[in-house]
């Protein structure tokens, strides 16, 4: 598997995907792959198009260093499908909205980010109604996520 570029999923595209996102750019830049790699974040919903990420998520990702406010929300279309090699969804009904909407060619590329990235199947959970603490929790098992996610990818181009 050659994956070159990946597509972070969850509800509204303000909380979740943009961390990720953020989080799989800057642990690639740390071990100097930047270059391999292209990411992206998208929602199921469109309710939050064109809105920054959420302000929880942009503060716990620059207690991290990571940068996040040039990421603008939107809703994933048509021709996402065919453009990332891979389609992270963030938690279960994310992987059964994108696979009920994508081309049948392109179904092979969806899977659930936690049992892509950590062979261990769970949901990161959505912590926008929760306090500041869900947003600590989801960076850590983003973080996490993301390193083993960039492992396997480095493994699957034999590196």
């Amino acid at each position: 598997m050659s994956v070159q570029s990946v597509l972070f999923v969850c509800t509204g595209n303000i909380c979740r995907s943009p961390l990720a996102e953020g989080i799989f750019l800057h642990l690639a830049r740390e071990r100097g792959e930047a270059g391999l790699y292209t990411a992206d974040s998208a929602g199921t919903g469109g309710w939050h198009q064109g809105s920054l990420p959420d302000s929880r998520s942009i503060r716990v990702a620059a207690r991290h260093g990571i940068d996040i406010t040039d990421q603008r929300a939107r809703k994933i279309v048509e021709r996402d499908f065919e453009r990332f090699d891979l389609i992270l969804g963030l938690d279960r009904g994310h992987v059964l909205k994108l696979k009920a909407h994508a081309p049948s060619a392109f179904e092979n590329r969806i899977h659930l980010f936690s049992r892509f990235a950590t062979g261990r199947d769970f949901d990161v959970p959505d912590p926008y109604y929760g306090g500041p603490d869900g947003f600590d929790d989801v960076y850590n098992m983003l973080f996490s996520g993301c390193g083993l996610l960039l492992d396997r990818l480095r493994a699957s181009r034999g590196s």
